[in-house]
Parts: C-alpha cells; structure tokens; sequence
C-alpha cells in the first residue's frame, strides 16, 4: 500500500492539475490512497479537493489548523495507512509513472528516501516568472543543488524534493520537526543520514514544479530559508553542506567592506571592485540563457535576490539563536 500525503494551503490555481496528474498515474488504485492534508483554505482549494473525493474514495482531506507545513506532513502520515509514504506539492505536476518508478527504485536499491529532479516551470510567461524559473534551474543560482540542477546517473545525495520514504522510517527517526516553517525536508534529511538512511536522486524521473510568479515572492521565501538553515545545523549537530555558506559569506562581505570602505577609504576601491565582479557574473549567467535585454535583467536581479535573501535571513538566524529568540512568528507562516 501506497501512501500518498500533501499539504495545502490555497493552491486552487495549482491544486486541480496536480490532482489529475495523480488520477494519470499507472499505480494500481486499489494500492493507493492519497491524504491532502489543509491549512484551512480561504479560497476554493477545499472545494476543489472535496469534489474529487466524492468520486475517488481513496482521495482524503484533512484539517490542519496551524497551517504550516510540519503539522500537516505528520497529521497526514499519522491518518495513513501504507507501507510506503510519499510526499507530493501541490505546485507541481507527475508523469504517469512517479509513483511506480519512486516505489521500485525504493526497493531496489534498498534506499531509505528517493526522489527524482524539478524542472522548474514558470508560472505564466511573465518576463518575471520566466527570470525566477531560470535562475531557480541554474548552477549559479543553486549551487550543486543535485535535484534542482539536475544528475547523469543515480546518485547519493544529501535531499530530494518531496521524498518517498519506508514507513519505518518515522518510527525510527520520528516526524517532521514542527519548529521549522521551512527546511524541515533538510532537518529531516539530515536526521535520516545521521541515523544511517540512505537517500538517492532518480535522474531519469521529473517533476515539473511551477516556481513563484514574482520576484518579492521569491526574496520572501529564500529569506525564509536562510533564516532557518541555523537552527536546522544546531538540531543536527553540523551544517549538511557548505554550498548554504556561500550566500552567507556573500552578504557579510558586503556588510564588513561597506564598514571597512567608511573607515577606511583607500579600501573603497576594492570594495567597489568586489561588488562589481558579483554583478558581472550575474549578468555573465543571465546572458548565458537569454539573449532577450528585459529578461538578461530581470534574471540578473533575480540572482542577486535570491543570494542576497539567503544571506540576510542566515544571518538574522544566527541573530536569533545568539539572543535565544523564537523562530515562531505570525509573519513567517
């Protein structure tokens, strides 16, 4: 038995087209039941969600009154009842044999966690959307991000989107960590590597994901991932991956050479030079995909944007576990 399990929150844009890739799939349905676990939607996700039940029975929606992520994960892994426990996002659309090809290759390679890549999508054809989608695919916007950037063969990696995991998993490492609003598929990860588990990237399996149609959006959330990351390497003990450094070391470049530029003049020069070399890679990367002037821009201000974000919400996360503050905020669900 499989189990499918994804949490919500007023996705009726996304949620329809997610749903139908999941009634493609060539999984028997007598196997399957799939949990949508919501945030109490305000819009017609709910709906949506209801009117498929109502024809699929082994389609569910529960309630997940605190609206962030953690909780739903574990209320709908508590509610399920398979061997198997798969996560799905809503933003996203499966070929037709996700689920089988993620279940045999669990298996197979006696794997503890498997996941295959994002083609990141545009949402619309915006120039905006377009730029976020590019830069959300890139070496230089990601890193060595595996399922982001994409692999040649299988490989062992330290995350994968979504995940599909044993259920003895949980029972041996536990649920999803409700402290961590986002990259709690990191912690978890990383919990799972520490304790012995074994994840692997599936090259040959794509999930097209639609990214954030704008550019404040994207700033919004990859803040949120920087100010995280922190409090992710102090549950686990140690950082999972240098690349997170990378943006970290970017914003506080800036923030001593501006100081040492005002303290010490001569030094502006090479500030100066520094900050301009970061542009012109940015816009060497934007040139290299696009040929389009608009776009070449945007995505070059979506680089920096994502960078710049990381490394200042890293930073406000080291704050806050220098000071003992919460991490739970209003403003962060």
């Amino acid at each position: 038995m499989l189990s499918v399990i994804c949490p919500i929150y007023n996705e009726e844009r996304y949620i329809a087209a997610c749903i139908e890739s999941i009634l493609a799939q060539d999984y028997p349905k007598d196997e399957l039941e799939v949990i949508f676990a919501d945030g109490m939607s305000t819009d017609a996700t709910r709906d949506i969600v209801s009117q498929y039940a109502a024809r699929y029975p082994w389609i569910k929606l529960i309630d997940n009154p605190d609206r962030i992520v953690p909780p739903a994960l574990n209320r709908a892994i508590e509610a399920s009842h398979g061997d198997i426990i798969m996560r799905l996002d809503a933003h996203a659309e499966y070929p037709a044999n996700y689920f089988s090809a993620l279940t045999e290759a669990l298996v197979r390679l006696d794997a503890d966690n498997v996941g295959g890549v994002c083609i990141t999508l545009p949402t619309n054809e915006s120039p905006a959307a377009r730029a976020i989608a590019a830069v959300l695919s890139s070496k230089f916007g990601m890193g060595n991000s595996a399922f982001r950037v994409g692999a040649s063969s299988i490989t062992r990696v330290d995350t994968v989107p979504f995940g599909c995991w044993r259920r003895n998993v949980f029972d041996r490492i536990g649920l999803f960590d409700p402290e961590l609003i986002r990259n709690q598929d990191d912690e978890f990860n990383g919990r799972l590597t520490k304790a012995g588990g074994k994840i692997y990237l599936l090259p040959d399996v794509e999930v097209r994901y639609y990214a954030r149609d704008k550019i404040s959006k994207v700033a919004k959330m990859f803040y949120q991932y920087g100010l995280f990351k922190p409090l992710v390497n102090k549950k686990l003990g140690s950082p999972a991956t240098l690349r997170q450094f990378v943006p970290l070391i970017l914003v506080a470049g800036l923030i001593v050479g501006l100081i040492l530029s005002v303290l010490w003049p001569p030094f502006l020069p090479v500030y100066i030079a520094g900050v301009a070399f970061y542009l012109g890679l940015c816009l060497v990367f934007s040139i290299l995909s696009s040929r389009d002037i608009r776009q070449i821009l945007l995505q070059s201000l979506t680089y920096s944007t994502v960078h710049l974000s990381y490394g200042a919400g890293y930073l406000a996360g080291l704050w806050k576990l220098l000071t003992k503050q919460s991490f739970i905020a209003k403003n962060n669900r």
